[in-house]
């Protein structure tokens, strides 16, 4: 999933579409739960999965477009339900151009639990740099799910947030990032949940790595030395 120039409305189209259908695959979204948008700068304008359409039957035409006033532009598809919540988070947050949410299990464990997940493998601390943050619960009405995802991201600057008893809002530069925040912070999850069962009946206590070596790990992973010379890619 990396970072691609959209030139063109097609190319953004494309990446939501792609973004949208890696959740289904991922196995982090269930029945028709869940969403990617992205957002097209010079528009002034999101694209997003339409409400209640199944992701094996989602197609780049079907996309609908939002512009960030919440004015629908001609469609005969309803956008997501959270459209609200992405809208408010493009309009806060400039850097963002991509905006993900589901309910992939063992994220909404920890939503359940109302816990943060700890960073205790350097993998987590590559992606993320910081345990993944939960908020308390908020209901979805009016703007409260934006505001507490924008509270806790200001904090912490952690690109994917749990949301208490509900699920996972995740943020990137692209629609793409987004997905790809919401696939290792289930990954992340889904890890955490494990060491710290089998922790429990072994009686070993497991705890974050230590501060020092979070921000090293983070630090080489973001840094020009890892992945490929974009300037190299076709």
């Amino acid at each position: 999933m990396a970072n691609r120039p959209f030139n063109s409305v097609h190319n953004l189209r494309t990446s939501v579409w792609q973004a949208n259908l890696s959740l289904w695959r991922n196995n982090l979204v269930f029945g028709t739960q869940g969403n990617v948008s992205g957002l097209d700068r010079n528009r002034r304008e999101i694209l997003i999965k339409p409400s209640g359409v199944a992701y094996e039957t989602l197609t780049p035409a079907m996309l609908v477009r939002v512009r960030l006033n919440g004015q629908v532009v001609s469609s005969k598809w309803k956008p997501s339900v959270d459209t609200i919540h992405h809208l408010f988070l493009y309009r806060h947050l400039k850097e963002v151009g991509g905006v993900c949410h589901t309910h992939s299990r063992f994220t909404t464990v920890f939503a359940i639990l109302g816990q943060s997940v700890p960073t205790l493998s350097t993998g987590h601390a590559d992606v993320f740099g910081t345990e993944i943050p939960v908020t308390e619960y908020v209901d979805n009405s009016a703007d409260a799910i934006g505001q507490a995802f924008l509270s806790v991201y200001r904090k912490t600057h952690c690109p994917a947030i749990i949301l208490g008893r509900h699920g996972l809002f995740a943020v990137g530069t692209t629609a793409e990032k987004a997905a790809f925040h919401a696939l290792m912070a289930e990954y992340c999850a889904q890890t955490s949940f494990y060491a710290l069962l089998l922790g429990s009946l072994v009686k070993k206590e497991i705890h974050p790595l230590p501060e020092e070596e979070i921000r090293k790990w983070f630090t080489r992973y973001h840094s020009e030395r890892y992945g490929q010379d974009k300037t190299q890619e076709e």
